[in-house]
């Protein structure tokens, strides 16, 4: 079976497309929670209620009166959105 001109260049698009996916994504760039004492306490509460629940204890640290936001930091809705727990 010998491919023909238009099989390569169907070959060759496949291969650009899926480069291209690859090159777009690379390492996760955000920190992680640490399990820590002060951040273990959350872990439980997402495994039983989810990450929105836990969202709502974030700003207690974090935010403007606490740990401040780099100027690059989007504004602070969905924390564990891009914040990823430690695998446990």
């Amino acid at each position: 079976m010998a491919f023909k001109k238009r099989d390569w260049i169907f070959i060759v698009l496949v291969l650009g497309v899926f480069g291209t996916f690859y090159a777009l994504t690379g390492e996760e760039k955000t920190s992680k929670v640490p399990y820590d004492d002060i951040h273990a306490k959350f872990y439980p509460i997402v495994k039983d209620e989810g990450k929105k629940a836990a969202e709502k204890f974030c700003k207690e640290c974090h935010g403007p009166d606490g740990i401040a936001f780099s100027a690059e930091h989007p504004d602070p809705i969905r924390c564990l959105f891009c914040h990823k727990l430690l695998p446990r």
